[in-house]
C-alpha cells in the first residue's frame, strides 16, 4: 500500500506548466536572408499579456469607447479602423462596434468587469487564443504588401489604426504602432505558418529576428 503523503511534505504551491510560444520551434534570432549591406526588416513576437475582443450593442459604441478610455487611458477614434498606442496599452476598431484591446500586462479583462455590463455589449479574452508578431523597418510596408491589398503607406494607414484581414485562410488583425512598425495579431494554430512566411518574404531585403 502506498504511503499517504503528510500535509507537511506536500508541494505548498502546485507548479503550472510553461506557457511556451507557437513559435518556439521557428523563431531563430539573428540576422537572415540578403543582409549583407544592413537588414531592413525586424521580427519578433511581442507576447503581450492581455489581448482582449470588446463589441458593443447596437446604439452603444460611444458608451463602449468612453469606458475603453477609462480603463486604458487612450482616446479612440469613432468608427472602425480609428485607433491609438502608447506602446504598453493598444486600442483599434477592427469592425462597427468592434475593438481589440491589447496590454503588456496580464489582467486587463478584470479590469473592464464593471465597465463592459452586459447592457452595454460584450468582453472576450483571446489571450490564450493570439500570437501577436512585430514587424518594423523601412521595409515593413513593402513585406506586408506581399500579403495583404492593403494601402500601408501612413496617409491612409496612419499610426493607431487598424485593419482585419485574411492572408489565404490566416484571419489577422493589424496596428501601425510606429512610423514603420506594424503589430499583428493571429490565431495561434496559424502562427508557426505565418510566421514562416512572413521570414520567407522578408528574405530579399535582410531581416533580424529579435
Amino acid at each position: 500500500m502506498a504511503e499517504r503523503q503528510s500535509p507537511e511534505r506536500q508541494s505548498p504551491e502546485r507548479q503550472l506548466p510553461e506557457h511556451l510560444s507557437p513559435l518556439e520551434p521557428a523563431l531563430h534570432p539573428g540576422s537572415h536572408g540578403n543582409f549583407e549591406h544592413g537588414v531592413d526588416v525586424i521580427l519578433s513576437e511581442t507576447k503581450p499579456g492581455s489581448i482582449l475582443q470588446l463589441a458593443a450593442w447596437p446604439g452603444e459604441e460611444k458608451q463602449l469607447i468612453s469606458g475603453i478610455r477609462t480603463v486604458t487611458g487612450l482616446t479612440l477614434p469613432d468608427g472602425a479602423g480609428g485607433g491609438s498606442t502608447n506602446g504598453v496599452r493598444s486600442v483599434f476598431g477592427f469592425a462597427p462596434g468592434k475593438f481589440t484591446v491589447v496590454d503588456e500586462a496580464e489582467g486587463l479583462a478584470l479590469a473592464f468587469a464593471d465597465v463592459v455590463t452586459p447592457a452595454i455589449g460584450t468582453l472576450t479574452d483571446l489571450s490564450h487564443g493570439r500570437t501577436a508578431i512585430r514587424i518594423a523597418g523601412p521595409k515593413a510596408e513593402w513585406v506586408l504588401a506581399k500579403f495583404f491589398a492593403i494601402d500601408f503607406a501612413l496617409p491612409a494607414f496612419p499610426l493607431g489604426a487598424g485593419r482585419s484581414t485574411n492572408h489565404h485562410d490566416i484571419f489577422a488583425q493589424i496596428q501601425r504602432t510606429g512610423a514603420d512598425q506594424f503589430d499583428i495579431y493571429v490565431f495561434r494554430s496559424f502562427a508557426r505558418s505565418f510566421w514562416k512566411a512572413l521570414c520567407h518574404a522578408s528574405e530579399e531585403v535582410g531581416y533580424e529576428v529579435q
